[in-house]
């Protein structure tokens, strides 16, 4: 039987560097795993919507597809706009049968593809234990997204860098958590001599624009790249597939 379409669904954004960017890594997915076929959904601003891949999908005959939402944490967009843009559309296609995969974090996967910006941008694994990391995602009304930052800033502090502050770009936050350039100084004046930002994001945008503001704003001595189309993220994608999957299958592909 055929492996069932991976549709990647992303947020959209008016900024190009956006779709560019979910493109690469979609082409990623696809070196990675030839011969699956991979598909690229936008909720909005961008095309092709979701609902116009799943309509063009059951007309071409496809029979099962795995719907991953391209997000780094369980908020209202995985709660509730891609579980209701599903719905509507397993109403419209009955014979197509599509199941929703897990958020893409929390993941080690994530955590070193964080990382491996941060020495991109000209850290070294031995300036952990002297360096201040902020960790700046795009922020969440969400108290379980919110959480599950914190919790990675707690993990990231434990393995080696000498203080983790988590930040958000977001003007609205549940629990008026504080920004990038609020946390570099918090930092500081803590006596940590030097600070690295890393966007805990995926795609460049308004939100990753506004933590790199506060990053210059606040003096940070590095400012790390988005996660962008990495290896690490494009091998989370397929595993996030592949979890999806065996329950409807019983079989991981190579």
């Amino acid at each position: 039987m055929p492996s069932p379409v991976l549709l990647v669904i992303a947020h959209g954004s008016r900024d190009p560097r956006h779709a560019a960017t979910v493109h690469a890594l979609t082409a990623r997915v696809r070196s990675l795993r030839p011969g699956l076929r991979v598909e690229t959904g936008f909720l909005e601003f961008n095309a092709p919507s979701v609902p116009r891949v799943l309509e063009r999908l059951a007309a071409e005959g496809a029979d099962e597809v795995v719907a991953l939402p391209l997000l780094l944490t369980r908020a209202f967009h995985a709660k509730a706009d891609i579980p209701s843009v599903l719905r509507e559309a397993r109403a419209r296609l009955p014979r197509l049968r599509i199941h929703q995969a897990d958020v893409l974090g929390p993941s080690p996967l994530l955590n070193a593809a964080l990382e491996q910006r941060l020495y991109e941008a000209g850290l070294t694994p031995g300036d952990k234990s002297s360096t201040g990391l902020v960790l700046a995602s795009a922020g969440s009304t969400d108290p379980e997204a919110i959480a599950v930052i914190a919790e990675i800033a707690r993990e990231l502090r434990h393995t080696g860098w000498c203080a983790v502050r988590p930040a958000f770009a977001s003007a609205v936050v549940a629990g008026g958590s504080s920004r990038t350039a609020d946390a570099v100084r918090a930092l500081r004046a803590e006596g940590v001599r030097r600070v690295a930002v890393a966007p805990y994001v995926i795609a460049p945008g308004r939100l990753p624009d506004r933590i790199a503001a506060g990053a210059e704003e606040s003096g940070a001595d590095v400012l790390a790249g988005v996660l962008g189309p990495s290896p690490e993220l494009a091998r989370l994608l397929l595993t996030r597939y592949d979890e999806a999957r065996v329950p409807v299958t019983g079989a991981i592909s190579a």
